[in-house]
């Protein structure tokens, strides 16, 4: 694996106001084996068939609901699938897989690591949250029997830890502010650092538009971004009147990703009750998002993820902390799917000017990576073997 990045700032940045992930980290998932992915605002991972882009994508994403209070049947549908290939069963006939996280923020760099037991059945048999060389939590299976895990977390009163069953079936980190009382220091540091890992987590978007549900008009609905974006003209509609100055931005995304004029993006409410999209070409043409390309209604969509944000898309962010302490991360399986170098050049440069002012993060698959990516304000890791 190798890495390409934008040169570091020279000066010593202060603490992110905003939590964001870091580093993801794959002891042992799918095809991946001791693997750490370096993560920027924007980063770009890249390699042949087979070498672990979605994998990264999927335990990403496992992370982030786990981290959002979902159970794990919930988020591993088919454990057996994140086992790695080669793994032998213990004496027990116990398999399993373990991913983790650090998280930076105001309280500094947080790790998380989990393991998850797939089979005989699926289960958190251990889970750890440190920060500054300190374990802050650690749960361990220590019954197979019984339906929980041991947990310990510090405390930093007259007693150094305190110790009760958790649930086998959730993430512990993720209970925390429900068990923890943050009557001591030591509490109140536990809290803060897991309420940091868990807000930087669970504002996700996981973005994979469908060319083909694009196409055709939709019924008026809630104007939240789907994720197959198949109700994209509805979110135009709603998106042109709130903010001008960004759907300007939008206009100018379009017109740079897509064959012939463009003048604007606009929408109309059918008879029947339903919206299409089209284009304006500034000379009396209107063309309905129907006849776009594959590629020009991939680039239009997520470009219009990236200038907008959770109000508009299909995500639950923490809505008990203001939205300038929260950004949004975008996952995006096959950002270049379907686009020309021209388009994928012009989405990387737009996502690298919103990752750039804070509010928005990328981790993206695509099927090359040019040295214009990097220079364009990507990190870049390269999964060929």
């Amino acid at each position: 694996m190798t890495l390409s990045s934008p040169e570091a700032p020279t000066a010593v940045e202060a603490r992110p106001v905003r939590p964001g992930l870091t580093e993801l980290r794959l002891a042992a998932f799918a095809v991946h084996r001791r693997v750490r992915f370096p993560l920027g605002p924007l980063t770009l991972l890249t390699g042949p068939s087979g070498a672990g882009k979605t994998s990264a994508l999927r335990a990403y994403e496992a992370l982030a609901r786990l981290g959002a209070g979902a159970g794990l049947h919930e988020v591993f549908p088919d454990p057996l699938a994140c086992v790695p290939e080669r793994s032998r069963p213990d004496a027990q006939h116990r398999r399993g897989f373990r991913i983790g996280c650090t998280v930076d923020g105001p309280e500094g760099p947080v790790r998380l690591d989990v393991a998850v037991q797939a089979e005989p059945e699926l289960r958190v048999v251990g889970e750890r949250l440190s920060a500054g060389g300190r374990t802050l939590l650690e749960t361990a299976l220590r019954d197979p029997g019984r339906p929980c895990v041991q947990a310990a977390w510090h405390t930093g009163g007259s007693s150094a830890v305190t110790r009760v069953p958790l649930p086998d079936d959730r993430l512990g980190t993720a209970l925390l502010p429900l068990r923890v009382a943050g009557r001591t220091a030591g509490e109140r540091h536990v809290l803060a650092a897991a309420e940091q890992m868990v807000l930087a987590l669970r504002s996700v978007y996981v973005c994979d538009p469908d060319p083909d549900s694009m196409r055709a008009p939709v019924p008026l609905g809630s104007g939240r971004l789907l994720r197959g974006c198949g109700n994209l003209a509805d979110v135009l509609w709603r998106t042109r009147s709130e903010c001008g100055h960004r759907y300007a931005h939008l206009v100018a995304a379009v017109r740079a990703g897509c064959a012939g004029s463009v003048t604007d993006v606009s929408s109309e409410v059918l008879g029947d009750g339903v919206v299409r999209a089209l284009l304006d070409r500034g000379d009396g043409v209107r063309t309905p998002l129907g006849l776009l390309g594959d590629g020009e209604l991939r680039f239009l969509a997520l470009a219009l993820v990236l200038l907008t944000g959770p109000g508009v898309l299909e995500v639950d962010p923490a809505g008990e902390v203001p939205a300038a302490l929260q950004s949004l991360t975008v996952l995006a399986d096959g950002l270049d799917r379907g686009l020309d170098a021209r388009q994928a050049g012009e989405l990387v440069r737009l996502a690298a000017r919103m990752c750039e002012r804070g509010h928005i993060r990328l981790l993206g698959t695509v099927s090359e990576a040019t040295r214009g990516f990097a220079t364009a304000g990507a990190t870049v890791v390269d999964l060929t073997p």
